[in-house]
């Protein structure tokens, strides 16, 4: 039987502390990217994906996001109390997913596509139905910085994953694909998720648990993605990806061009 994906966790619980001190009284994730917030390129890509139903994993600081979206489209919110890692985040609405497939979309990484990345990687589950991540190549002098994919190659801009390294340095990574924050998983996740708590790490992190289920013998796929990554994570990717934006629109980029000039 093929299992559609109808519900996305969105993670914004995030102190993002990388932006302080302006995220102390505004959620990085309501910063405007050229003249909308993040969020937003966030949920649109999900709705136009064809995914209604959105699980917002939150804490109480972030009310204004929710509110900001209320009426515009069907959610619900969960709360991580403590910022304990990705993976706890998502943890958090296993109730609420049960036993279906679900995508989770962090509110860091726009892109910029014609058919939007997680309707890529929508495409690959209804193949495979197993678990699909959003892949992007990178110069290997910021490889450092990410994590980073050992893959085996089985079709166009299509991997299967059999490692994941964190932040490894330059001669030791197993590729230049990084791991960007969309993802499309099956619900045994969570038994992984849930087995990262009684390790002595405090914090419980996805790329772990997802590492033992490749370690358990099954499969996870990675997709490169066509597009172009805008990342929101720090303050120079962020200004980096507002300008690029910025350059491109009808209204403000000539305006801009002449500026610069």
């Amino acid at each position: 039987m093929v299992k559609t994906v109808k519900k996305a966790v969105v993670p914004i619980a995030g102190l993002g502390t990388r932006f302080l001190p302006l995220s102390k009284v505004l959620p990085k994730e309501f910063w405007p990217l050229v003249d909308k917030p993040v969020i937003q390129y966030i949920i649109e890509e999900t709705l136009i994906s064809g995914i209604k139903d959105v699980i917002f994993v939150s804490r109480p600081g972030k009310k204004m996001i929710l509110d900001y979206l209320k009426g515009d489209i069907s959610f619900t919110n969960v709360f991580q109390k403590k910022p304990l890692g990705d993976g706890h985040a998502v943890l958090q609405a296993k109730s609420l997913i049960k036993n279906e497939p679900f995508a989770v979309m962090f509110g860091d990484d726009v892109v910029e596509s014609k058919m939007p990345c997680l309707k890529q990687l929508l495409k690959i589950f209804k193949k495979y139905q197993r678990p699909v991540l959003a892949l992007y190549r990178l110069p290997r002098n910021q490889l450092p910085f990410y994590g980073i994919v050992g893959v085996k190659k089985i079709g166009k801009r299509l991997y299967e994953i059999k490692k994941i390294v964190e932040k490894p340095e330059i001669s030791q990574a197993p590729s230049n694909l990084t791991i960007v924050g969309k993802y499309i998983l099956t619900p045994d996740v969570f038994n992984y998720l849930e087995k990262e708590k009684g390790n002595a790490k405090k914090e419980i992190i996805l790329a772990d648990a997802l590492m033992a289920m490749i370690k358990d013998g099954k499969k996870v796929f990675g997709l490169e993605f066509e597009g172009k990554w805008l990342e929101c994570g720090n303050k120079l990717a962020f200004l980096r990806s507002n300008l690029y934006l910025c350059l491109k629109h009808p209204e403000f980029g000539r305006h801009l061009k002449k500026l610069l000039k």
